[in-house]
């Protein structure tokens, strides 16, 4: 069957999401809250599913990497080390007439009439368009409507004599396609914007009784920074030493003034994020003698203790793209995006982003990113406390080069960290004399490490789990009539219900009986759904919207009808909808092997 056109595709997805209970718009009963979604039963478990599978690869089944939970608020002395109070802005433009803001780089453009706002009160009694519009707009009409009765208003050559009172508005133009240069415009008023300025995205809060500027909070737009501020308590309590990494999933808020493409770009999301903590290169030339570098594409093996960040980078990389597979999104759904230098944050040294093409566009779905020293540096400037770990190794290597290896060493250092103070503000003298002395502390086996950050948004991987799973296909009911099946092919690791558990009548004791039986077996080891409403083949249907892979249908059969296929079941798989016999005892490891 065709594919859905993209608009149509979003909209079917929309509609499935309410329609199965995965997402919901948060306070609805109540109009909902632009940028704020819930999760339904199905989407609750997907997204639990995720985030299991997210925390379990990084943390169980490594032995170098650890995990951490903090909490939301923190102190905004971190957010002001980090960045975020003065620079963590989107640009915005606003509309002078209803104060709505959008951002810059994201003005759709506009057709129909345009204006540009005076704030001028209108002197004259004469009507024109724009009076009217303003007008309307004054008695609260929607922008949309107000224009067409301006218009209308404008034919009929009459105006309310109180438009004289109102801020004046001044015609530009009216075209019947979209208007050049119309990304000027907002697109619900068609006023002219405003010049671009900066809108922190950090949402406000006060700690304690009193609202005062002493008392400001943030809520966290990032999960990163509790890790780089917890980094040294981590380190001392986890016994773990360089290079290691700390994980964290947790809640994330940014006050984006254009949430959109439905729970994409939101206001309150999760994130998975991992701080690889590594050597600098220095330090790792120091102890192996040479440091190893990327020489082919794809995934370079185990760690070894020679890699350099370039290493690391890439294997991280490769990483999470291998994850990203194992869950139900192959390669082949993924476009690597390397940042160009121009386009990468001043302290990145590399940035891959992961890209998933959605039905509204190819957009990033996790960034992994060679951050050099900033973070941790950053932070012990701001808090004076220091950040540097101690490496036996690296004092003991040291130790044994020659003088020219250690020259050549320090100076690289030396100016390496010359160069982060500098971009920090520092007088070039006093960043000297602190670079001097941290490249010193190479000998004394003393640095800050650098890091790698896989950066992942929970809530854009569940879009795009969807969207890759939302299929439509033409089938033969029972009575040779065409119908089209809607299907979520879910990879049964992420799937929210792995089995759903179907008696062929409900109204049979002993078929109910049985399958009750047999639903308790399975639901200890997985989620598993009793469904015994409708007939068999609407049940199905339900079940594949839901993107569950198996069902379980209990017959006359499994009791006996058949002596030969007493306790046995039939078990649909939900992508081939083929139907196979399997005894009640081989179920369940059968289903395991499957799901896991």
């Amino acid at each position: 069957m065709a594919e859905p056109k993209t608009n149509e595709l979003m909209e079917k997805i929309v509609s499935l999401c309410k329609r199965r209970g995965f997402v919901f718009q948060s306070s609805e009963i109540y109009g909902g809250i632009n940028g704020f979604w819930d999760y339904g039963p199905l989407g609750a478990e997907l997204k639990r599913n995720v985030k299991e599978l997210w925390w379990t690869s990084m943390t169980r089944f490594r032995e170098d990497v650890v995990g951490l939970e903090a909490t939301i608020i923190m102190s905004p002395d971190i957010w002001r080390a980090s960045g975020h109070v003065d620079t963590f802005a989107d640009m915005m433009r606003e509309c002078p007439m209803t104060r709505k803001r959008v951002r810059a780089d994201q003005v759709d453009p506009v057709s129909g009439v345009v204006y540009r706002f005076t704030g001028a009160k209108a002197k004259a009694t004469g009507f024109t368009v724009e009076k009217a519009f303003a007008f309307l707009l004054k008695k609260g009409e929607h922008p949309e409507s107000a224009r067409k009765k301006a218009k209308e208003f404008y034919a009929l050559g009459s105006i309310d004599a109180g438009m004289k009172d109102l801020a004046g508005i001044e015609l530009i133009g009216e075209a019947t396609s979209a208007v050049e240069n119309s990304v000027d415009f907002h697109p619900e008023s068609n006023v002219m914007l405003s010049e671009a300025r900066p809108f922190n995205l950090m949402f406000k809060t006060y700690v304690g009784p009193v609202e005062s500027e002493e008392n400001v909070a943030y809520l966290r737009p990032e999960t990163a920074q509790a890790i780089f501020a917890q980094f040294k308590n981590v380190l001392e309590t986890s016994r773990q030493k360089v290079p290691f990494g700390i994980a964290q999933v947790g809640k994330a808020f940014r006050n984006e003034v254009t949430p959109r493409n439905f729970t994409f770009r939101s206001r309150e999301f999760e994130q998975m994020e991992l701080e690889f903590f590594i050597k600098p290169d220095e330090a790792i030339e120091a102890i192996s003698g040479t440091v190893a570098k990327p020489e082919t594409k794809g995934h370079p093996g185990e760690p070894q203790s020679n890699w350099g960040w370039q290493m690391w980078h890439q294997y991280w990389v490769e990483e999470r793209i291998k994850f990203y597979d194992n869950i139900g999104l192959p390669r082949t759904t993924l476009e690597e995006y390397w940042q160009k230098p121009e386009e990468l944050a001043h302290y990145a040294r590399a940035t891959v982003d992961l890209l998933f093409k959605f039905p509204f566009g190819t957009q990033e779905l996790e960034g992994i990113a060679a951050r050099s020293d900033f973070d941790l540096s950053q932070h012990e400037r701001f808090s004076r406390k220091p950040m540097g770990v101690f490496d036996d190794d690296l004092r003991a290597a040291w130790a044994k080069l020659d003088d020219v290896k250690k020259q050549e060493l320090t100076k690289r250092y030396y100016e390496a960290r010359a160069r982060y103070l500098t971009k920090t503000g520092m007088d070039s003298e006093k960043a000297a004399k602190k670079a001097k002395e941290d490249a010193e502390g190479l000998a004394k086996g003393q640095y800050i490490p650098h890091v790698i950050e896989p950066s992942a948004g929970v809530d854009r991987l569940i879009l795009a789990l969807i969207s890759n799973a939302y299929a439509e296909e033409e089938v033969t009911d029972d009575k040779g009539k065409a119908e089209t099946r809607v299907v979520m092919r879910f990879h049964p690791r992420v799937a929210p219900i792995k089995v759903a558990v179907l008696p062929l009548l409900k109204n049979k004791p002993e078929l109910v009986a049985k399958s009750r039986e047999v639903f308790e077996l399975l639901r200890r080891e997985m989620n598993a759904f009793y469904d015994d409403g409708g007939a068999i083949g609407r049940r199905y249907r339900r079940q594949d919207e839901a993107g569950t892979p198996f069902c379980v249908t209990i017959d006359f059969d499994t009791l006996g009808e058949k002596p030969e296929l007493l306790n046995t079941v039939t078990l649909r798989d939900r992508d081939t909808m083929q139907q196979t016999r399997v005894k009640i005892d081989e179920l369940l490891p059968m289903l395991l092997q499957r799901v896991r």
